[in-house]
């Protein structure tokens, strides 16, 4: 495309300086070659009032020399025959032919003939007598075209000069044009190749930009389908701990035998490939930002609470443990939908059961308050050490207190992300009931509530499932109790 543009904009240039420059120097030249002549009838003219006055030989010489031409040999005069004593004058060297001189004499108009080195300019001129006498004029060849070599060399360098100008111009435009394309080219190959945070600058003519905002929106896009799929691996094999625990509490009271030993190791493998699944998926995680809420998800988050502790209350009756329940006594709509803040509070209450002793008191608050919506999750345990590093994804990496499948961080991340889907965050402190304290604020319709107090980016949202109720439900929970640290 450069090229092609600096072709096109050469022609027409090359074409536009031709046009112009060759008519204005022909121009020039005529309007030499008309000085030239203009100048000779001048030195013709002043012979006259001599040849009005007198036809003497000596007057006429001394008339001729004077002037600039007949001092250089250039005039002439012609008397016929009868005007001086009736013999033919000619007074300096005559170059035109004696036939060209009776034509002009006979006619009374002036002409210019050929001759050799040059042009010679005859002019009719009336003598005192009557008669008429001719003022030959020599115009040398250089006289004629005096300045238009000059001339011709300056529009040579002119329409040169507006060539190499357009040229560069165009060249220009092309480079301007061309860049951009080729980085959106070279962008679209790095992103096909997997450097998934190649983007274009959005710079040059108004159609590249436009292609390359939609290039970064769509690399962006890609990156956030990415991500989102493979949080959706991450959290759906973190989900499969439950199950799998229980799976594995079954296992172990099959006794001894072929049968028993089969079924155990299977599922080792199976929780070996789920610990795989996890990390991988975590590992390559890419950084997105993260989406709001697509129209009409949420739920009430009052019902939601009673539905879960009402799951959660059988083993904490079986170990004895106080709980508490406030601020779910009517409703409370929040912009998360329901399998998600069920996710969460299993992941919370999970915690609670298996990182406290048991008989260890919790609570469960609901606070609505204008834009946002709190819920604390409190108890009477030992508390957390280190409450930044718990909300690191993928931060913990020991077994759980009661062994188990290593931890992979990813429990408290579920509930986060939760948040900040809302535009809300996620804290860690100490509760009131001297253990630790977990508050999940909770933005209402994507409001500035949550973004004021920190400033952590949206992240993206994943359906979620907890645990499962009905029969053998205390066999679920035990098991829950019994998952690693810190998830």
């Amino acid at each position: 495309m450069r090229w092609a543009l600096v072709r096109v904009c050469l022609a027409v240039t090359a074409m536009v300086v031709i046009a112009f420059a060759v008519p204005l120097g022909l121009v020039v030249a005529e309007m030499a070659r008309d000085r030239a002549f203009s100048d000779a009838e001048r030195q013709a003219a002043t012979i006259g009032p001599t040849l009005t006055i007198t036809t003497d030989r000596e007057e006429l010489t001394r008339a001729v020399l004077s002037t600039e031409p007949g001092g250089r040999g250039r005039l002439a005069v012609h008397v016929p025959a009868g005007e001086a004593g009736g013999a033919r004058l000619e007074i300096g060297t005559r170059r035109a032919a004696p036939a060209d001189l009776e034509t002009v004499r006979k006619s009374g108009r002036a002409s210019i003939a050929d001759v050799a080195g040059g042009s010679v300019l005859l002019q009719p001129t009336a003598l005192g007598s009557g008669g008429i006498a001719v003022v030959e004029v020599f115009v040398a060849g250089e006289d004629v075209s005096h300045g238009v070599g000059t001339a011709w060399l300056v529009l040579a360098g002119v329409g040169v000069a507006l060539i190499v100008g357009s040229v560069a111009v165009a060249d220009r435009l092309g480079v301007r044009m061309v860049r951009p394309a080729q980085r959106l080219a070279g962008a679209a190959q790095d992103l096909g190749e997997g450097r998934l945070g190649t983007r274009v600058p959005e710079e040059g003519p108004t159609e590249l930009r436009s292609a390359a905002v939609a290039f970064n929106s769509m690399a962006d896009q890609v990156v956030q389908l990415l991500a989102n799929e493979r949080e959706l691996a991450a959290d759906l094999s973190h989900r499969l701990r439950t199950p799998l625990t229980v799976l594995r509490l079954n296992a172990a009271s099959l006794g001894e035998g072929p049968a028993a030993e089969q079924t155990r190791a299977a599922v080792e493998q199976l929780e070996h490939e789920v610990d795989t699944i996890i990390r991988t998926a975590r590992e390559q995680r890419p950084q997105t930002q993260g989406g709001q809420p697509g129209p009409g998800a949420g739920c009430d988050a009052s019902e939601v609470i009673r539905e879960r502790m009402g799951f959660w209350s059988a083993l904490a009756e079986d170990e004895g443990r106080t709980v508490r329940l406030a601020g779910v006594d009517r409703t409370v709509r929040i912009p998360v939908a329901r399998p998600e803040l069920a996710a969460a509070l299993d992941a919370l209450l999970g915690n609670v059961f298996r990182h406290t002793p048991e008989g260890t008191a919790f609570a469960v608050d609901v606070h609505h308050s204008g834009g946002a919506v709190l819920v604390l999750v409190s108890d009477a345990g030992p508390g957390i050490p280190d409450p930044e590093s718990a909300l690191a994804r993928g931060a913990s990496g020991g077994n759980g207190a009661r062994g188990g499948l290593g931890s992979t961080g990813l429990g408290l991340d579920i509930v986060r992300r939760v948040a900040e889907s809302t535009g809300g965050d996620l804290r860690i402190g100490r509760s009131v009931l001297g253990g630790t304290e977990v508050r999940i604020w909770i933005a209402l319709d994507g409001g500035p509530a949550g973004r004021a107090r920190r400033g952590h980016r949206v992240g993206r949202r994943s359906g979620r499932r907890g645990p499962r109720g009905g029969k053998g439900r205390n066999a679920d929970l035990r098991a829950a109790r019994d998952q690693p640290a810190q998830d």
